[in-house]
């Protein structure tokens, strides 16, 4: 495999971004920039004649479908969760689907030994990985809008384009995908939020799904999540302490994520540990659903509230904070107490 050329990076810039979504390697791109679209993010999300679960099914798509919405509707149900999208036919309920859109990025010429955080920024991206046997084989699974991961160089792909080269921090393995898909991000998008404050703690009420944050007693942000579901991935109730932070972790069936039809959970961001069976605060990308439980046993969280949280809680993990070889931010952090 050969380095990326400058003339490759030149032939990147400026104006050649509006033909990307001819390269076989990107997802077609949609007609305008402002379209909102949705990604099915479980395997079929059905269509209503109305926005409500009793009225009759028209039509039903299927995972990673791109489904343009003309119109978000809360039509008062169900009660915990009632906003519906107007598409196509009918109406779609919006607790497994996920919001998207196409942002496609100038690469870098390269990346430092420290390593940089990307953002996929289009629906979703294949990655490939290659060895000089097989050459360029796709990997099983996708990486989903706004999921993070660690770039750790930029290299010349199978079309010759810009590609980065991402670590999967769960085993150190190497994957590639087009440059044009992520977003790097810059070290003070993650800087800690008020760290000269001593006394914070989150209060997690299971009961109301709720989480707050505190500041001298104070609310300072309060998020609807979801938690474990009850009698089979409980939360544990008690008081613990975040113990480790990762800004990126691939989750797996096995792990306390939230998806019963997914075996792998690539990227799941902004991850703050509190217990060392795996629960865990952190972004969700594949549910919106917040505010009845769905999990394996972590406190599912938007993924703008999670970032937050990752940044306002201690142990601070700026980018300069975070370990390069093991990729986290361990430490004695901010208190959580969880109950009914």
């Amino acid at each position: 495999m050969k380095s990326i050329s400058r003339r490759d990076f030149l032939k990147l810039g400026g104006l050649a971004l509006s033909s990307l979504a001819l390269n076989a390697f990107l997802p077609e791109a949609a007609p305008f920039d402002d379209i909102e679209l949705v990604r099915v993010a479980t395997h079929s999300v059905s269509v209503y004649k109305e926005p409500d679960d009793q009225s009759v099914i028209v039509a039903t798509w299927p995972r990673d479908a791109l489904v343009n919405v003309y119109e978000t509707v809360n039509s008062g149900t169900p009660d915990y969760n009632p906003i519906w999208y107007r598409v196509f036919g009918g109406y779609m309920h919006r607790a497994r689907l996920q919001r998207v859109r196409f942002h496609y990025n100038v690469p870098v010429e390269t990346i430092p030994e420290t390593k940089l955080l990307g953002e996929v920024t289009v629906p979703f991206v294949q990655p490939y990985r290659y060895n000089s046997g097989d050459g360029w084989t796709p990997i099983a699974f996708r990486l989903y809008f706004s999921t993070i991961h660690w770039v750790t160089a930029v290299e010349a792909g199978p079309d010759r384009k810009a590609w980065y080269r991402l670590l999967d921090e769960s085993d150190e393995s190497i994957y590639y995908v087009p440059a044009a898909q992520m977003r790097l991000l810059p070290s003070e998008e993650i800087a800690p939020l008020s760290p000269e404050v001593e006394n914070k703690w989150i209060d997690v009420n299971l009961t109301e799904q709720s989480l707050t944050c505190y500041e001298n007693n104070s609310p300072a942000r309060s998020a609807k999540v979801s938690s474990g579901v009850q009698y089979l991935y409980d939360t544990p109730a008690g008081r613990f302490n975040i113990m480790v932070k990762l800004p990126s972790r691939r989750m797996s069936a096995a792990d306390r994520a939230a998806s019963d039809d997914q075996n792998v959970l690539a990227g799941v961001p902004w991850c703050s540990f509190f217990t060392d069976k795996g629960h865990a605060f952190h972004g969700t990308y594949w549910h919106e659903n917040f505010g009845i439980t769905m999990s394996h046993g972590c406190v599912n969280m938007t993924n703008e509230d999670a970032k937050w949280l990752f940044r306002w809680s201690r142990p601070t993990a700026g980018f300069d904070e975070i370990d390069k070889l093991t990729l986290d931010k361990k430490g004695y952090g901010t208190a959580v107490e969880i109950h009914y």
